[in-house]
């Protein structure tokens, strides 16, 4: 895999062989999250306020470690683990995108995600309130991170406080497919957020956490975490009022 890093208006991006970003860092705010797909990605926070949530995250994907630095940063508490496949993806994020030093609560694992969460379904020893699936190759194809065998073993990861999201591309040929799989392993407790302006569109399911938060509630998550992380998720909160009748 060809990794490229370039850089514009004070953006550092990171390219897998192509002109396609695969992530993005502001160097000026390196913990902020600086594509709009992944701060629709911080939707559960929405759903669940508590400050001590999620206990324990997985993230499928680093990318330049947005996601996971953000969380990292604003939820020290949490126990991160971050499944990439590629060790010059890894290596690419330390050096140049600020990647936190390993500890107790923030572990890279080389590997196959598919192969990961497979393996920790076996051994029936992880459950993480938060899994986020972000991989993608330079062809933006996934691979075995979209299939139903995948899904039911990240349903299979959950907690009963736990909440799935995935990012998907509504330019996809089976991106109707794609939604249709995680309907089927979650037994349909899922929402798929409008599409974002670069085509991603966020997924999130549950096995048993729910939706059910009042418009209300929404609003006044999103003004609390907005005071507390500067992130603005008030777009977002209009998007899952808008796909779901409970909210």
């Amino acid at each position: 895999m060809d990794i490229l890093i370039s850089e514009e208006k004070g953006v550092r991006q990171l390219h897998f062989g192509s002109d396609w970003v695969q992530g993005a860092m502001r160097i000026a705010r390196p913990y902020a999250l600086e594509l709009e797909y992944t701060r629709e990605m911080m939707a559960p926070l929405l759903l669940n306020p508590e400050t001590n949530w999620p206990r324990s995250a997985l993230f499928i994907g680093l990318g330049v470690g947005a996601l996971p630095k953000f969380l990292h940063k604003h939820r020290p508490n949490c126990k991160i683990t971050v499944v990439e496949i590629s060790h010059a993806v890894v290596a690419a994020a330390q050096m140049h995108f600020k990647l936190p030093a390993f500890s107790t609560n923030f572990q890279v694992d080389v590997n196959c995600g598919a192969d990961f969460v497979a393996n920790a379904v076996s051994k029936g020893n992880r459950q993480f309130d938060l899994i986020m699936v972000d991989g993608f190759d330079g062809k933006a194809k996934v691979g075995p991170l979209n299939s139903t065998a995948f899904y039911l073993n990240c349903k299979a990861l959950l907690s009963d406080q736990g909440y799935f999201v995935a990012n998907l591309l509504s330019n996809q040929k089976d991106s109707a497919q794609s939604k249709q799989r995680l309907l089927n392993a979650f037994n349909g407790h899922t929402l798929a957020l409008a599409p974002c302006s670069s085509g991603n569109v966020i997924t999130l399911a549950h096995s048993g956490a729910g939706f059910s938060v009042t418009e209300a509630e929404l609003y006044a998550n999103s003004l609390r975490l907005k005071e507390e992380t500067a992130l603005n998720l008030s777009n977002t909160v209009a998007k899952l009022i808008a796909v779901s009748p409970k909210v």
